[in-house]
């Protein structure tokens, strides 16, 4: 990519066609506009129609793997593009705190590791999904915007990767123990490493997450373990996502 474009800010080139998303869309599916309108608008009802008949958190690795396919795809696409102030604030805090090697865990259509890698301070950004679509997507994506030299695509991570900065965002309500990935983020982070994320333990009010973690008694023990690992840092944005300073223990 032009050094000039690298220099931008990277919410400022969000702002400006979301990292250039629906034009990827197109390119990567090879859909007109009028299909790839229907499939936007009606992703998350087909989404969570899948998931009533096909999820279960005994198998939550494999439908997330294997049976979501690119609905997923569609659904982050729709919610990237219509909640663009939202997506931006949260681009301000990867932009103010990541740094070094930082890991996209569950990074869903690239978002979070376009702008990370356009940020002077960060060196690599590994992106970590299961989603086979997904990695196909932000391959993809990686490329047509000339960021092959920051980005590493992958489907897992050896458990003595480490990193500076790890971004996750929206991940934890998918899990069947959010817990055990505090601790593993805590072992992949260098000791003055940063966490930057989110979660959504909630149904929704009309069920349309119904994969979704909402167990009280898993999110009370989450809530418990998280400020035992991590510090929260200040930061001045309107967003759920928060920035954590690794702990010592």
């Amino acid at each position: 990519m032009p050094t000039e474009l690298r220099t931008r800010s990277a919410v400022e080139r969000f702002r400006q066609d979301h990292f250039q998303l629906r034009p990827h869309l197109e390119r990567f599916l090879a859909n007109p506009d009028t299909c790839l309108d229907t499939r936007l608008k009606g992703a998350t009802d087909n989404l969570a129609a899948l998931s009533r008949q096909a999820f279960s958190w005994q198998t939550v690795e494999s439908f997330y793997r294997d049976t979501v396919g690119d609905e997923y795809l569609f659904d982050l696409a729709d919610w990237h593009m219509t909640s663009e102030d939202y997506i931006a604030d949260t681009l301000e805090l990867v932009q103010d705190y990541a740094q070094g090697t930082v890991l996209d865990f569950g990074g869903g259509i690239g978002t979070h590791t376009l702008a990370a890698a356009l940020c002077p301070a960060v060196e690599r950004v590994v992106y970590c999904d299961i989603n086979p679509f997904n990695r196909a997507f932000v391959e993809k994506r990686v490329e047509w915007l000339e960021l092959t030299d920051k980005v590493e695509i992958a489907a897992t991570l050896a458990p003595e990767a480490r990193f500076d900065t790890v971004v996750c965002f929206d991940v934890f309500e998918h899990l069947p123990d959010p817990v055990a990935q505090l601790h593993q983020f805590h072992a992949h982070l260098h000791p003055q490493g940063k966490l930057i994320g989110n979660w959504y333990f909630h149904k929704g009010r009309n069920n349309e997450y119904p994969f979704h973690l909402d167990d009280p008694l898993v999110i009370r023990r989450f809530m418990e373990t998280l400020p035992s690992l991590f510090i929260e840092e200040f930061h001045p944005y309107l967003v759920t996502a928060r920035c954590y300073s690794r702990s010592s223990q």
